[in-house]
């Protein structure tokens, strides 16, 4: 019997991927999570997967953790946490135990571009180039910025602050995180995915100012979008309550989707999910609704 594990599986990613590995009827005793605190993972338990306990700065708990498992779900670790000792870990005990395949979620990177995301994607390229060393299967999986989050960069209340932002006018193509943990089932509880990589952007393209001309139309009320200083945006998430070791790293994400950083779709994403991605318009109106 083989077994799948999950990584993070407390975190809406990791949770999320393993709901949809049972919704694709793979049975909950070949299905694994990894969490570092069991009373967080009680609700899991309920679907009657294994948990198992293991930090990624805790060799030894990974050891354990993956004994037994074929097919490894590495759910990348939180900036500004040491991702490469963190993903380090887990590639390396991996390979000791015989893991046969990971599988790992990255971030989009436009070929060529040369653009650094602090805490970001030094940790991915490091990691990537690992798993690639190990000589062990893997599926690169590329995570465009998520629908559901977006206004976290733009401002929870558009309606009454609108949208200040820096300039550009680049596009993204984003995707909710609960249609990339469906991809990430899909890739777990499928052949034929070993030593490929994807980019799993969604199926529209969409500028900052097309968001909010969306957000006005849906309720009809209007969102004025004004063009500020990267310094001046920063200065404004701070005055909101935001740490300031966070306000630049949130700079930087709009600063690279207003370059066209995010904006690639080659349809990995509607291949694996066997349809399009939700459009902004539609996330936004379901969540109204």
């Amino acid at each position: 019997m083989s077994k799948i594990l999950v990584t993070g599986a407390t975190g809406v990613v990791g949770k999320t991927t393993i709901v949809h590995l049972l919704k694709k009827g793979i049975p909950a005793n070949e299905i694994v999570g990894l969490a570092r605190n069991a009373e967080k993972a009680e609700e899991i338990l309920n679907t009657g997967i294994e948990i198992r306990i293991g930090d990624y700065f805790d060799y030894d708990s990974l050891l354990q953790a993956f004994e037994g498992i074929d097919k490894l779900m590495l759910i990348s670790a939180h900036a500004f946490t040491d991702r490469i000792t963190q993903h380090y870990n887990a590639i390396t005990a991996a390979r000791e135990v015989g893991v046969k395949h990971i599988v790992y979620m990255s971030i989009m990177r436009k070929a060529g571009s040369g653009l650094v995301m602090p805490e970001v994607t030094e940790s991915d390229i490091f990691s990537e180039q690992t798993i690639k060393a190990s000589g062990l299967n893997y599926t690169i999986l590329f995570h465009p910025p998520f629908t559901d989050v977006l206004s976290f960069y733009y401002g929870l209340k558009p309606y009454e602050n609108g949208f200040k932002l820096p300039g550009g006018k680049g596009k993204m193509a984003p995707a909710t995180r609960d249609e990339l943990a469906e991809a990430h089932a899909a890739v777990l509880s499928q052949p034929g995915h070993e030593n490929k990589t994807y980019i799993l952007s969604g199926s529209e393209a969409v500028s900052f100012a097309d968001i909010a001309q969306i957000l006005a139309e849906v309720k009809r009320e209007p969102v004025p979008y004004t063009t500020i200083t990267a310094q001046a945006y920063n200065e404004l998430r701070a005055s909101e309550g935001i740490p300031a070791h966070l306000t630049g790293f949130v700079t930087d994400w709009v600063i690279a989707i207003n370059s066209g950083e995010y904006a690639e779709q080659p349809g990995d994403l509607e291949r694996l999910l066997g349809r399009k991605t939700r459009t902004f318009r539609e996330f936004v109106e379901s969540s109204r609704a």
